[in-house]
């Protein structure tokens, strides 16, 4: 069950993103931002349950029993009001139910909620509650790992995720404590007054010590002098003499109710409806979050449906913002239908082979875990980040300086943090391989046996405007990102083969990425790189380092091609730095050195950036638009990232439209010449298309199916084909 602290998160994005406006002038920095969390959070946790909780504007109790309860606190700005009410509307187009009470705070209805949640979890089932919050008022409701809080820790984009455990390592005391720390030490953003004198770490001892103020009272009245034999100061000792009232009535203010009178409905806030998508994008539209639209999750209410049972108009609904008219009934309408024959095909999987393929690396499994094991000298969940953080960083004592810490506090056992550790002890490179075996045994190898036909073929789903891109995207399962450069991946890829007759072929396109950076960019040495027909990341590595193309070094080569990628992904000078491997002087350089030589591509590259500001969208070659708000946020890191991802989006956008323009063409060759039983197109996989296509008939074909894909764009510069053929997706030679 995940509870929004509305007005928590609404203060958080207001004052993170605070100019935003429609185009009606309505002010909307507050709202991007809570929806963005609204997103992420259905996105990240996929709860079974969801409901929001608002604060209302007349006093609450607390103001009743105390006047000058939050008296120190600015009015609310008129902007975050406006927004405030009109959050409620964007809750109505989730289908998220909204709660509130007269006189109690949203935190109040957060724990009455919680409350009853709990009584029904001990009764039918159990409910994890997850409360999303942008402050820690909320963490006194925390318990165990029952009730957690996921909050805001950085403006609206890093979140903690504080258990009970986590509370107790930041405040050195459990959650239940928490409102009697604020009795003593008092609340200034609430202006409870707690113990006048009595700071932090006072106030933390006293409540490591004796717990409860009023035990702490108790232990006073009986014996000050044992509040002295335990180490506390006089002077703390006659601060909390005096003050015995203001301490009591300081903990009432601070402690949330669990009383609110609300009619709460587990049943009503069951989230399996999901959102209504034609709701939710009409709202973002009014609002002008079109960059929200693509990030929307389909939930079971309003399925993306896929294309297969998608009709025309629905399918236009979806990209009309993005694709114009020519593209969509030349194009897209056409591909829904070629993308639906493919689904109903499938490609054969050989069954037989990833089983004698399971034992084999289940087997390798259990062998890394048992010397895992020996390495640690102990057993332990391998799977678990947190028992594997504690084995090396605890146990064996790892160099934890520049490791990275979890949202919960917890030292980071992600790839990225266990290569820096690779040659510090040999668990390390034991544990990568583990986690490699494993997430291709559970997610390929046991998995895809189970999703077969009848006949052995397996079904993916396509959904052709499921990406901000303009790409194909796949899944149930994702045949997408099968990995291709571990000999673990190539043995996965081996299972997919062709029937007897046939071959499988793929054709995929040469660079294609940069070959239209070059058409966009109209860089002249991009230009004449290619048009040489020169390997373009050797023609790069001679002009950024100075050499002739025939002394360029393969170590020359490599660097250069991570230039070249990094630079039309939008990477900057720090990201170069870490895929290269070397210093930040050594990465500015190369940086420098190379918009020195292709300075038709920084030019390109600033056009973009100025362009996308003024407009709010780039384009692909084609006329394929996407949006980029962010683009104009006052803040750094937003505007930058709208940025670097402005600058591929052309690019990559019109990658992904030469292979779309590609597929429905060569769909309407396959039909002109009755071939559509002899060629079954399979998968679509980034800049690839993988056919079945009988033996006989390949040297008929393969000719007809590069000169489509060669020529769906005439420029100055050609576009070139790879073709390889074999019997199953891995062991593939050059076709000839």
């Amino acid at each position: 069950m995940v509870l929004i602290d509305s007005h928590a998160v609404l203060h958080r994005a207001f004052h993170a993103l605070p100019n935003f406006t429609s185009s009606k002038g309505e002010p909307t920095g507050a709202l991007y931002g809570f929806s963005a969390f609204l997103i992420k959070i259905i996105k990240e946790l996929n709860p079974d349950y969801i409901a929001a909780c608002f604060d209302l504007p007349e006093p609450t109790f607390r103001h009743v029993a105390y006047e000058k309860y939050k008296a120190k606190r600015p009015k609310m700005d008129d902007t975050l009001a406006l927004q405030i009410n009109r959050s409620r509307d964007i809750l109505n187009a989730f289908n998220i139910p909204i709660y509130d009470a007269k006189g109690f705070e949203a935190d109040d209805v957060l724990g009455t909620i919680t409350s009853q949640i709990y009584k029904i979890q001990n009764t039918k089932y159990k409910i994890q509650v997850i409360i999303a919050s942008g402050d820690l008022d909320t963490l006194q409701l925390v318990k165990d790992n029952d009730v957690v809080v996921y909050t805001l820790s950085k403006g609206i984009k890093e979140t903690v995720i504080y258990n009970e455990d986590a509370v107790k390592k930041r405040f050195g005391f459990g959650p239940n404590l928490i409102p009697d720390f604020k009795a003593l030490k008092g609340d200034p953003s609430d202006n409870i007054v707690g113990v006048p004198g009595i700071g932090d770490k006072s106030a933390s001892e006293l409540i490591q010590k004796f717990g409860t103020i009023e035990n702490l009272y108790k232990k006073l009245k009986k014996d000050r002098n044992f509040l002295i034999e335990k180490g506390i100061k006089e002077r703390v000792v006659k601060l909390l003499e005096d003050n015995e009232e203001e301490a009591m009535f300081s903990k009432a203010l601070a402690e949330i109710r669990k009383d609110a009178p609300i009619h709460f409905s587990l049943e009503k806030s069951e989230w399996q409806n999901g959102l209504n998508h034609e709701k939710v994008k009409n709202i973002f539209k009014e609002f002008g979050f079109r960059s929200l639209i693509e990030r929307l999750p389909y939930l079971a209410k309003d399925p993306p449906s896929h294309l297969a049972k998608e009709g025309p108009s629905q399918l236009f609904e979806r990209l009309k913002d993005q694709v114009p008219e020519k593209l969509f009934y030349e194009v897209e309408l056409p591909l829904a239908k070629i993308l639906k024959e493919m689904q109903e095909i499938g490609i054969l999987l050989d069954v037989n082979y990833l089983k004698k393929l399971s034992q084999e690396y289940h087997k390798k499994l259990n062998d890394l875990e048992k010397e895992i094991w020996s390495l640690a000298g102990e057993e332990f969940n391998i799977n678990s980040p947190q028992q594997l953080s504690r084995i090396l960083f605890e146990k064996i004592g790892l160099e934890t300086k520049k490791i990275k810490k979890t949202s919960t506090g917890v030292l980071s056992t992600n790839i990225s943090e266990l290569l820096k550790l690779k040659e510090r002890h040999p668990i390390i490179e034991k544990a990568i391989s583990f986690r490699e075996f494993a997430k291709l045994v559970n997610t390929y190898i046991d998995t895809l046996p189970k999703l077969v036909d009848k006949n052995n073929r397996l079904h993916t789903t396509f959904d052709q405007a499921g990406t901000t891109t303009g790409r194909i995207s796949s899944k149930d399962p994702n045949l997408q990102n099968i990995p291709k450069r571990t000999e673990l991946g190539r043995n996965i890829r081996r299972a997919f083969i062709a029937p007897p007759g046939f071959k499988l072929l793929a054709f995929d396109y040469s660079q294609i990425e940069l070959r239209i950076a070059a058409i966009l960019s109209k860089d002249k040495k991009l230009l004449e790189a290619f048009k040489k027909g020169l390997d373009i990341h050797d023609a790069v590595a001679s002009e950024v380092f100075n050499v002739a193309v025939e002394k360029v070094t393969p170590e020359m080569r490599r660097r250069a091609k991570i230039i070249n990628f990094g630079i039309i992904y939008g990477m900057g000078v720090n990201a170069l730095k870490s895929n290269l491997g070397c210093s930040r002087e050594e990465a500015q350089m190369f940086y420098d050195e190379y918009f020195n030589d292709f300075y038709g591509v920084a030019d390109f590259i600033e056009k973009i950036k100025k362009e996308t500001y003024q407009k709010g969208y780039t384009e692909t070659i084609f006329g394929r638009k996407r949006f980029f708000p962010e683009i104009k946020s006052p803040i750094e890191y937003i505007r930058k990232e709208a940025e670097r991802m402005a600058v591929n989006a052309p690019i990559q956008g019109s990658a992904a439209d030469f292979i779309k323009i590609a597929m429905v063409r060569i769909d309407g060759f396959l039909n002109q010449k009755k071939l559509k039983e002899d060629v079954r197109p399979l998968l679509q996989i980034h800049d690839e298309l993988l056919f079945e296509i009988k033996d006989e008939k390949i040297h008929e074909i393969t000719p007809f199916v590069k000169d489509i894909m060669e020529n769906v764009y005439k420029n100055d510069i050609p576009i070139k084909v790879n073709i390889l053929v074999g019997k199953n997706w891995e062991d593939m030679v050059y076709y000839e």
